[in-house]
């Protein structure tokens, strides 16, 4: 990381960013080019960060994990435009954010159904009871973290 006074290290912290950050951005391998796709997620850490991610049962973004399930993740948090005025080069702005590196996998049975209950409570702060009809009507990818870095410039 080049600025290291920028990096972000504290558990608490980067916690508080995944709770707050709504959209992630999934990053697959597409040939040539690269696939990213905003999706919301649900996440759990344990000493290593655990999302989960839900689509329809077909599309593109499926294809693509099962032909190669590496993938990165990113999503920030906290955006706001720093005026540099009249100055176009004294322009910034403060933001929070996480880059993660795993691997996704699609699941099913009751890890489609945790994930889907992981999900709901990530993003509404609500606990869910999920049946086996709902979780039929979707997808759910698991995705492992095996390296992550995050990042802020927060206003003082």
């Amino acid at each position: 990381m080049r600025r290291k006074d920028r990096e972000v290290t504290d558990i608490t912290q980067i916690l508080d960013m995944a709770d707050r950050a709504k959209i992630l951005h999934l990053g697959l391998f597409d040939g040539e080019y690269p696939y990213i796709v905003p999706m919301h997620y649900g996440y759990e850490y344990d000493g290593k960060f655990t999302f989960y991610l839900h689509c329809a049962c077909e599309g593109h973004k499926l294809d693509l994990i099962r032909r190669d399930p590496h993938c990165c993740v990113e999503f920030e948090t906290d955006t706001e435009l720093i005026s540099g005025g009249d100055i176009p080069c004294g322009y910034g702005s403060y933001y929070s954010s996480f880059i993660g590196q795993g691997t996704a996998e699609i699941v099913d049975g009751e890890e489609k159904k945790h994930g889907l209950r992981v999900l709901m409570r990530t993003q509404t702060g609500r606990d869910f009871d999920i049946d086996d009809r709902m979780a039929a009507s979707v997808a759910v990818i698991r995705i492992d973290i095996d390296t992550f870095t995050a990042k802020a410039r927060v206003k003082q």
